[in-house]
């Protein structure tokens, strides 16, 4: 039996205008949220966008090294792991492969054991990276069962983007790249060499300036690569979002209904990223590192 169109429209714009009506208070106001995105509680992040303290020399922007195993250095770490315990997260959450994990959880028991660090054979990575210095640290003075790998790579053709950039003889766009890598680098390595804090450093990665230039340096700057029919930009630019959204992706479907305090440790570009998302997730909301420090 067929449908006859005609005669069911009329019934199709009552019902449509009758959840118009309904859903707004008058002409002026804002449709009202679903009530499936309402949530008794909100659950809070404390992000932790970081420099990694073993300096790969992997990320576009080069910076001096940071002694992460001088006695001061030390001493932070323990009184920021000591604030993390209080703010209480029940999952923390690094920047090592998701697929990983069981590696992971096999040096996170070693550390519990207080046989980690007795290793003479580990590599720079393994001895000063935040992962094992900062969040194994945290999680063993508050407790924490789970420190959970979260990263996916995803491709990041920044190499292929510059020759494009030079073949096409783009000077604008490479002055502007070249500018900010020269800003963070100089801003970075001067506060290292004034013998800023870890803490200050820290707290300088996770400013809303710096976030914001780290996201035009990877969002919109790369979009204006090429000539019009070059996506090398683009794609660099989706790679990257992607693999930020499929961390993300990770660490929600980590988490359960008991889980309502989290921490994030990642680098300070990641962090960026997740910021944003955070702020536009109905459920989670962002904790800031300088505000569980100051906290009294």
């Amino acid at each position: 039996m067929k449908t006859n169109i005609k005669k069911i429209r009329p019934y199709i714009i009552l019902l449509t205008t009758a959840f118009w009506l309904y859903n707004c208070k008058d002409s002026g106001s804002k449709v009202e949220a679903d009530p499936g995105t309402q949530q008794e509680s909100q659950k809070e992040v404390l992000l932790i966008g970081t420099f990694h303290y073993n300096n790969p020399g992997a990320d576009v922007a080069k910076t001096k090294s940071f002694d992460i195993l001088n006695d001061d250095s030390q001493q932070e770490l323990d009184d920021i792991a000591h604030r993390i315990s209080e703010f209480n997260p029940t999952k923390v959450f690094v920047e090592w492969e998701h697929d990983e994990q069981m590696q992971l959880d096999s040096l996170r028991k070693r550390y519990a054991d207080n046989t980690y660090f007795t290793d003479d054979s580990l590599s720079d990575f393994y001895r000063k990276n935040e992962i094992f210095q900062l969040a194994f640290r945290a999680a063993k003075l508050g407790e924490i069962e789970e420190v959970i790998g979260f990263d996916y790579k995803t491709e990041f053709p920044f190499d292929s983007l510059m020759v494009v950039l030079e073949k096409h003889e783009q000077v604008d766009i490479q002055s502007r790249i070249g500018k900010m890598v020269e800003v963070f680098t100089s801003d970075f390595d001067e506060k290292i060499e004034n013998g800023e804090s870890l803490l200050d450093l820290t707290y300088y990665l996770n400013t809303e300036k710096f976030r914001a230039m780290s996201n035009r340096f990877h969002i919109e700057i790369p979009l204006l690569v090429g000539p019009k029919d070059n996506f090398i930009g683009p794609y660099l630019t989706s790679e990257w979002y992607r693999r930020n959204l499929y961390m993300w992706s990770l660490v929600q479907k980590s988490a359960t209904d008991d889980d309502k305090r989290i921490m994030i440790l990642a680098g300070a570009s990641h962090a960026a990223m997740f910021k944003d998302f955070i702020d536009d997730n109905t459920v989670w909301s962002v904790v800031e590192l300088k505000a569980v420090m100051e906290d009294n």
